[in-house]
């Protein structure tokens, strides 16, 4: 039983010597597993939009005939003979 004691110290103190070989209690860093962290950002741009805007003008031309009568006046003169019996010879 003493053999086995000792065997298991010696185990214990070969294990102790190789992950401290100062022996000043200060051992070689010991890498973990990498953790990462998500850290969401958010970054709002500007961005002016430009839009054109056209004012189109129809113009809308409307003849609304209207009429005035304008009255003029002519004559026309017609000549006519009446012959009287008494005058034959004139």
């Amino acid at each position: 039983m003493y053999n086995t004691y000792m065997s298991e110290t010696n185990t214990e103190m070969m294990m102790s010597d190789n992950m401290c070989p100062n022996q000043m209690n200060n051992c070689e860093p010991i890498m973990e597993c990498p953790q990462e962290k998500c850290v969401d950002r958010f970054i709002y741009y500007d961005v002016p939009h430009i839009i054109p805007m056209n004012t189109k003008i129809i113009n809308h031309h409307i003849y609304r005939h209207t009429y005035k009568p304008m009255y003029t006046c002519s004559s026309v003169d017609v000549c006519s003979e009446i012959k009287c019996p008494n005058q034959i010879n004139f």
